[in-house]
């Protein structure tokens, strides 16, 4: 497995998985969770006319429902089945895994790894400046920053998911 972040997460190579670690007051690690991701096709049957929309699509759920999988099939999907330039904003490294080689699971969409969580934002602006995307991927928008960032990309007319 690859080193604990600052966010007490590490990835295994080369799949979808995650394991947190639980510190104690010494910061010494006392305990493990390891979450289990998955590249499930055909998860997005449903949605996928707002898809070929082009608009921008929210998905809300409470954690574990299967969020992150059904933008990682969005990505592959756009990329590959539709053919559009889709740039994926991968903070925590769960949409296309931890290692420099992405997952299969994203198809032939490019993956953006960012290196501190408070730089998301940065990274998502980035994208729009150097890569030409016709479709950004992210999977939380959690600050003020990131939300005024995802609002620039969409007036720049790009979809966002």
């Amino acid at each position: 497995i690859s080193k604990f972040s600052g966010e007490n997460r590490a990835g295994i190579e080369r799949t979808l998985h995650r394991i947190s670690c639980i510190r104690n007051r010494q910061f010494l690690i006392n305990g493990l969770t390891c979450r289990v991701g998955r590249a499930i096709f055909g998860t997005i049957s449903i949605i996928r006319d707002l898809l070929e929309s082009g608009k921008s699509v929210l998905i809300l759920g409470r954690p574990g429902v299967g969020k992150t999988t059904i933008i990682r099939e969005i990505a592959r999907i756009l990329s590959d089945e539709m053919e559009k330039r889709v740039i994926i904003i991968d903070t925590s490294n769960e949409i296309a895994g931890d290692s420099d080689v992405p997952h299969s699971g994203i198809g032939r969409a490019r993956r953006m790894q960012v290196p501190k969580t408070e730089l998301q934002h940065k990274i998502m602006l980035e994208a729009i400046e150097n890569h030409m995307p016709q479709v950004i991927v992210i999977d939380e928008i959690g600050t003020e920053l990131e939300a005024l960032a995802a609002r620039t990309i969409a007036e720049k007319g790009v979809q966002l998911v």
